[in-house]
């Protein structure tokens, strides 16, 4: 028999990464909305996200309603942990879906609703951090069941991580539109991926720093061998990434760095498995234990390995028709 408990977290894994790209760069672009130049630069930005922003969030969708399903003990013990941010961050998306669509439709109020729209995305960019921060320094259990306290997500590192991911989302963003767009905004993007790129960097590096600080077992994974020669290549690649992302930022390569963006979060991804497997509920809660029954699994696998693909093949084709860049007068080319 396959190891279903292992394929779910694999498949829902997918899904929360697929997300954080996807509507990262979206996000991304709120995040930098204030710093571009004028409105048609603002416009233009908006208008790079319009045909594919709203199916971003299905992925978020996926792993939740997927963590439900698959790990319902862990659904009870992390919701309730995270409550408070988790509202945050849906409110704040619920708010930032209706700037987005009102702005074009109420002239008058123009400006209140680009602030609306920043200002969404960066409250639900960082409620995702705190998450995250919260997530990763582990969530007091009891038996079955969330053992701690209502501010127990609120402290120095989860609030570090949600100011991190801003950072990331943020440089996300910015070579999203270095690779759409063209003239002056595109300028723009230059600079602003420049800012988020070391900004990230460093984030990188304090989030690297202190996590094994959180716990000897992350600690063990990381430094102890032979377990270093499994886990070396993460800070490898992340270094030469970092050197691509660089290179394509001086050079004007606008084809290359948001692969290179894209792919510093895979490697942060990465690490983020190698810190807490084979635990779902970080030193709690592993993924066996968690899991529901075989042969609910079973049945759910059968739906995901049919809708899956057609999730991602409806996906890629509305990238792909899309494609290119986008202009203020002929739009896509």
């Amino acid at each position: 028999m396959p190891d279903l408990p292992t394929i779910w977290a694999g498949l829902l894994a997918l899904a929360i990464f697929i997300y954080v790209i996807l509507d990262g760069f979206d996000l991304g672009i709120g995040i930098v909305f204030p710093f571009l130049d004028d409105d048609d630069d603002r416009a233009l930005a908006m208008n790079t996200v319009a045909p594919v922003w709203d199916g971003n969030e299905t992925w978020l969708v996926l792993g939740g309603g997927g963590l439900m399903a698959a790990f319902p003990l862990a659904y009870a013990v992390v919701m309730p942990a995270l409550y408070a941010p988790f509202i945050a961050m849906i409110l704040a998306l619920v708010f930032r879906g209706v700037a987005f669509e009102f702005r074009w439709r109420d002239k008058a109020h123009e400006r209140i609703w680009d602030r609306s729209f920043h200002f969404g995305s960066v409250l639900a960019t960082f409620c995702q951090g705190l998450v995250l921060g919260a997530f990763v320094q582990g969530i007091e259990v009891e038996g079955r069941a969330y053992a701690g306290g209502w501010w127990d997500w609120l402290t120095p590192f989860s609030v570090m991580c949600g100011v991190a991911l801003v950072a990331g989302y943020a440089l996300l963003g910015a070579t999203w539109l270095i690779m759409k767009t063209e003239g002056s905004l595109r300028d723009r993007a230059y600079r602003l991926a420049r800012l988020t790129g070391v900004a990230m960097l460093v984030f990188i590096g304090i989030v690297s720093a202190w996590t094994p600080l959180l716990s000897p077992e992350i600690a063990d994974r990381w430094f102890t061998f032979p377990q270093l020669l499994f886990v070396l290549p993460v800070p490898t690649l992340t270094a030469i990434l970092a050197a691509t992302l660089g290179w394509s930022l001086i050079k004007r390569r606008d084809a290359i760095a948001f692969p290179s963006a894209i792919g510093l979060f895979g490697l942060c991804f990465a690490g983020l498995g190698i810190g807490i497997s084979p635990y779902i509920v970080p030193r709690a809660i592993t993924i066996h234990e968690a899991a529901a029954p075989d042969s609910s699994l079973a049945f759910m696998l059968v739906g995901a390995v049919i809708l899956l693909p057609l999730i991602l093949a409806y996906t890629a084709y509305a990238y792909w028709v899309f494609r290119g860049k986008v202009d203020g007068k002929t739009g896509y080319h």
